[in-house]
C-alpha cells in the first residue's frame, strides 16, 4: 500500500507542476517585468524616503538661515520634481501591465474553454476509436473463417476439375470410340452398297443377255415379223444405255436409274405415259424443256413420286416464332431430330423436332451481339456459334454450358468449324483473316491472312487438312495446314455468301451474290454447273445454300420468300412457300427428307415429304 500510495502522490505532484509550468509559461515575461517594476518601485520610495528626509533637514536649516543651503534646497526640489515625474510615469506603465494581465487572464480563460473541448472532442474519438478497433478485430476474425473456407472451397474446385478431367478423357475415349464404330458402320454399309450394285450388274447382265437371246430368236424369225425387232428393241437398248450417256457420272453419290427397280420404272413410265426419250431428257439432260405440255406434267409426276431421286420435303411440319429478332444461321444435329438455330437476340437455340415442340429445348446465352452461325461437331455433343461481337464461343448440348470462348479478331466472325475435332477449331471474320485455335490452351496457334474478308468456311474431312473459304473479294480459297501452303484461288463472278460440301468431299456448292449457285468438282478446281431462276434472289451477303445428305438436292433461300430446291444435274425440281420475307439460311437433315429454314420475319419453318 505504501508503495502504490508513494506513487500515486508522485503522479499528483507530476501533475500539479506540469499544471504550475503550463499556466505559468505564457505569463512568465510579463511577471519578470512585473517583478522588475515592483523592485524599481519599491527603490524609488525608498530614495523619495531620503530625500524627504533631507528636505526636511534642510528646511530645518534654511530655517536657521545661510544662502549656501538656498542653492542645495533648489537643486533638491528639481530633483524631486524628477522623481515624482519618474513615479508618474512607472504608475502609468504599471496601469498598462495591470491591463495586459486582465486581457492575458481573458485569453487564458478562453484557452481552457477551447481546451476543455478539445478534451471532450478528444473523449469522443477515443471512443469512436475503441468501437471501430472492436469492428476491425471482428472483421479480421470474419477474414480468417472466409481464408479457411475459401481454401476448403479451393480444394473442393481442384476435385472437381480433376474428376471433370477424368470424365472428360473418359467421354472422349468414347466419342472416339464412337466415332470408330460409325467409320466401320459405314463401312459395311458400304460394302452392302458394293454388293447390292453388284447384284444389280448381275441383273442387269442377265436381262441384257435375255434380251440378246430374245434378238437373235427374232431374227431367226420370217422377215414379216423381223421388220419390227429393231423398231421394238431400239427404247430397250436405248433404256440400257441411259446411266453411260448421262450427265448425272460427274456428280458421286448421285442416283442413277439402277438403283431404281427397272420394272417399277417401267411401269410407272407406261402409267403416265412417258417413253425412254422423254425420260432420259427430264432425268439426265440439266431440265430441258419438253415440247409437249402432257408430257411436262407427266414429268412433274415422276419427280414428285420420287421416281427421279429421292422426294422433295413440300409439306410444312411445324412452323415457330425462333428468336425475337432476325434470324441469321440454322443447323441439324448429326446425331438427333434437333434444330439449332442463332439470330440477332444474341441467343442460340435448340429445338426438338422429335417431338414437334415449339418451345425451344434449350437457349445457349453468352454473346454480346448477334450470332452469325452454329455448327455442331460430328458427336452432336458440342455447339459452336460465331458472333458480331468479334468472338466465338462453344457449349455442350448435354447441359447446355458455355465451355470456351474464343476472342481476338477485330471483327465480326461470319464462319466456323471443327478441325481435328473436338480439339481444333477455324474461324473465319471480316477482319480479313482465319484463325485456328486449340480448345485444351484456349488459345490461337495460327492466323492465315486472307486479305479480304471471310463470309463462310469449310473444312474437307475430320482432320481438317483442307480448309476452304469463301470471301467479299469474289475469291475461294484452299488452305493446306498439314504444308501451311494456299492452292491456287477460284474466282467467283461475284462476292460469295455462302460455301456447302457434298458428304464425300468431292463437290462444293457457292452461293454468288450475282444470284447464281455454283457446283464445282474439287478433284479438278473447276466449276461444272450452275443454278439460277429468273425470280431467285439471294437474300443478303451471308445467305447460305445447303446440299441434302445424299449429295443429290441443293436448297437455298430468296429474297421472295421461297426456297429453290435443283437437283444437281441442273434442273429445278420444286419451290418451297412458307417464308413471308427473305430467307436468310437453310439446311438438310443429315438423318432425313427434311429442311429448316429461318429468315428475316424471325420465324423458323420445317419442311417434310411426309
Amino acid at each position: 500500500m505504501s508503495t502504490e500510495e508513494h506513487v500515486w502522490r508522485a503522479h499528483v505532484v507530476r501533475r500539479l507542476r506540469e499544471r504550475n509550468r503550463k499556466e505559468c509559461e505564457n505569463f512568465k515575461e510579463i511577471i519578470e517585468q512585473n517583478n522588475r517594476l515592483i523592485d524599481h518601485v519599491a527603490q524609488l520610495k525608498s530614495d523619495n524616503l531620503k530625500l524627504s528626509v533631507e528636505n526636511e533637514q534642510l528646511r530645518s536649516a534654511v530655517s536657521t538661515g545661510g544662502t549656501g543651503s538656498n542653492v542645495a534646497i533648489a537643486t533638491l526640489e528639481k530633483k524631486l520634481l524628477s522623481q515624482q515625474e519618474e513615479l508618474t510615469e512607472l504608475h502609468k506603465r504599471k496601469g498598462e501591465n495591470s491591463q495586459m494581465i486582465v486581457d492575458l487572464n481573458q485569453k487564458v480563460e478562453q484557452q481552457r474553454i477551447m481546451i476543455s473541448e478539445k478534451e471532450h472532442s478528444l473523449a469522443d474519438q477515443q471512443t469512436n476509436n475503441n468501437r471501430l478497433r472492436a469492428e476491425v478485430q471482428l472483421l479480421h476474425s470474419s477474414l480468417e473463417e472466409l481464408k479457411k473456407l475459401n481454401n476448403t472451397m479451393l480444394d473442393e474446385h481442384t476435385a472437381l476439375q480433376l474428376a471433370f478431367s477424368s470424365l472428360e478423357d473418359k467421354m472422349r475415349g468414347v466419342q472416339d470410340e464412337n466415332r470408330c464404330l460409325l467409320e466401320r458402320l459405314m463401312r459395311y454399309k458400304s460394302k452392302d452398297a458394293d454388293k447390292l450394285n453388284e447384284e444389280n450388274e448381275s441383273i442387269i447382265r442377265k436381262r441384257s443377255a435375255k434380251l440378246k437371246r430374245d434378238l437373235e430368236d427374232a431374227v431367226r424369225e420370217p422377215s414379216s415379223s423381223s421388220g419390227n425387232v429393231p423398231a421394238s428393241s431400239s427404247p430397250g437398248a436405248a433404256s440400257l444405255q441411259r446411266n453411260s450417256t448421262s450427265p448425272a457420272q460427274f456428280v458421286g453419290g448421285i442416283i442413277g436409274d439402277e438403283d431404281f427397280d427397272e420394272a417399277t420404272i417401267n411401269g410407272a413410265m407406261e402409267a403416265i405415259g412417258l417413253d425412254d426419250n422423254e425420260y432420259i431428257s427430264a432425268r439426265f439432260t440439266a431440265g430441258i424443256e419438253v415440247g409437249d405440255t402432257t408430257c411436262r406434267t407427266s414429268i412433274d409426276v415422276l419427280k414428285a413420286t420420287g421416281y427421279m431421286g429421292q422426294a422433295n420435303p413440300t409439306k410444312i411440319l411445324m412452323k415457330f416464332e425462333a428468336h425475337e429478332n432476325e434470324s441469321h444461321a440454322v443447323r441439324w444435329s448429326p446425331v438427333e431430330r434437333m434444330v439449332a438455330t442463332g439470330g440477332a437476340d444474341r441467343k442460340v437455340k435448340l429445338w426438338d423436332i422429335g417431338k414437334n415442340s415449339t418451345e425451344p429445348r434449350a437457349v445457349l446465352s453468352g454473346s454480346s451481339a448477334g450470332i452469325n452461325s452454329v455448327d455442331f461437331d460430328s458427336t452432336g455433343a458440342y455447339i459452336l456459334g460465331t458472333s458480331n461481337d468479334y468472338g466465338a464461343r462453344v457449349w455442350t448440348v448435354m447441359d447446355n454450358r458455355l465451355r470456351h470462348t474464343l476472342t481476338g479478331h477485330s471483327g465480326k466472325v461470319m464462319a466456323a468449324k471443327y478441325v481435328q475435332e473436338p480439339i481444333k477449331v477455324v474461324t473465319g471474320s471480316h477482319d480479313r483473316t482465319l484463325k485456328i485455335w486449340d480448345l485444351r490452351s484456349i488459345a490461337c496457334i495460327e492466323t492465315k491472312f486472307a486479305g479480304s474478308s471471310c463470309n463462310d468456311l469449310v473444312t474437307t474431312d475430320s482432320l481438317g487438312s483442307t480448309i476452304i473459304s469463301g470471301h467479299y473479294d469474289k475469291k475461294i480459297r484452299f488452305w493446306d495446314i498439314r504444308t501451311e501452303k494456299q492452292a491456287d484461288d477460284v474466282l467467283m463472278p461475284a462476292k460469295i455468301t455462302s460455301l456447302d460440301l457434298s458428304k464425300d468431299c468431292n463437290y462444293l456448292i457457292c452461293s454468288v451474290r450475282d444470284d447464281t449457285i455454283k457446283l464445282l468438282d474439287l478433284r479438278k478446281n473447276q466449276v461444272i454447273s450452275t443454278f439460277t431462276n429468273e425470280h431467285f434472289k439471294i437474300s443478303c451477303d451471308f445467305a447460305r445454300a445447303s446440299f441434302n445428305s445424299s449429295g443429290l438436292k441443293i436448297a437455298c433461300g430468296s429474297a421472295d420468300g421461297a426456297i429453290y430446291i435443283w437437283n444437281v444435274n441442273g434442273f429445278l425440281e420444286t419451290t418451297l412457300k412458307g417464308h413471308s420475307t427473305a430467307v436468310n439460311a437453310v439446311s438438310w437433315s443429315p438423318n432425313s427428307n427434311m429442311l429448316a429454314s429461318v429468315g428475316k420475319n424471325k420465324r423458323c419453318i420445317i419442311y417434310s415429304d411426309s
